[in-house]
């Protein structure tokens, strides 16, 4: 039997209707039973509530043969690292109290940082939490940077038509759809064919710049003009928090991106086992789609 936190969300909703697919016993944990209502149908059994709930966790976690772990966002936390150590605590506790033995756990780039990495910093905690649980054989999946990010600038677009953030435009970084993730993480659920304490890189299909993103963006849309332009993280921050962010989140999102920037997130090389299917060109669709919407 499996366990899918953030069961609704993009990685989670493909992992679990993949397990049912293949016929496995499937808990979900998700805060809201409508976006639970085709999981549910597939055969998934639900366990309402949140991941910083031990308790709950321990119901849905008896006998368990693997978890899957997303750490959920919350972007009016006023101490986001904090925030995200509670939901990594409540997890480990119930994963040793329940004496589980494997977990899949979505992670990232970047998490081999141990400080000053803003949003990220309580990703690299919780590979170290979950690494010093005895007995428990742990794969942390570090994925680029997620192509769905992208769709925040839609607004943007239309409004100002421009694609924009504080990344410069010519760094050239990998960007992985999380279709490709949840892809990845299902082949190993099923498997379980990792023991010890294991990261594994995520690259995508390959590195692109955010000139180059906007150019293929702007194809699609039938914007071929359309620009990209590099924000200051002053005004970024003001933007950030216009949209809901906390003062704090938006401090912890420049603290990453002035790490991305000095080239110190992705540092780990391609290879085939790290390098996944879909490109941008592809994911433009996507991104076509939403625009038009």
């Amino acid at each position: 039997m499996y366990v899918i936190t953030g069961a609704t969300g993009n990685t989670g909703k493909v992992i679990a209707s993949t397990l049912l697919e293949a016929g496995k016993k499937v808990r979900i944990i998700a805060r809201d039973t409508e976006k639970a209502k085709d999981l549910i149908e597939k055969g998934a059994e639900l366990f309402q509530g949140s991941t910083n709930d031990v308790e709950l966790l321990k119901k849905a976690f008896a006998g368990a043969r693997a978890v899957y772990v997303v750490i959920p966002m919350n972007m009016q936390a006023v101490d986001y690292t904090a925030f995200q150590r509670e939901h990594v605590n409540a997890i480990a506790e119930a994963m040793e109290t329940c004496n589980v033995k494997n977990v899949v756990a979505l992670s990232s780039q970047g998490a081999h940082l141990s400080g000053n990495s803003g949003i990220i910093l309580g990703l690299h905690n919780m590979e170290e939490r979950f690494n010093g649980i005895e007995g428990l054989n742990t794969l942390n999946l570090r994925p680029a940077y997620f192509m769905e990010n992208t769709l925040s600038m839609i607004g943007m677009i239309k409004e100002t038509g421009i694609m924009g953030s504080p990344i410069k435009a010519d760094l050239s970084f990998p960007v992985i759809a999380t279709k490709d993730i949840a892809d990845y993480a299902a082949k190993r659920l099923l498997a379980l064919d990792f023991a010890g304490n294991n990261h594994q890189d995520l690259l995508g299909a390959g590195n692109v710049t955010y000139a180059e993103i906007a150019k293929v963006y702007g194809t699609a849309i039938g914007k071929p003009d359309l620009q990209y332009v590099q924000f200051p993280y002053a005004d970024f921050k003001v933007a950030f928090m216009g949209m809901g962010a906390s003062e704090g989140v938006a401090d912890k999102m420049n603290e990453f991106l002035v790490r991305l920037n000095a080239g110190e997130i992705f540092v780990s090389e391609r290879n085939e086992e790290n390098t996944t299917p879909t490109d941008i060109k592809e994911f433009s669709h996507i991104f076509s789609y939403v625009f038009n919407l």
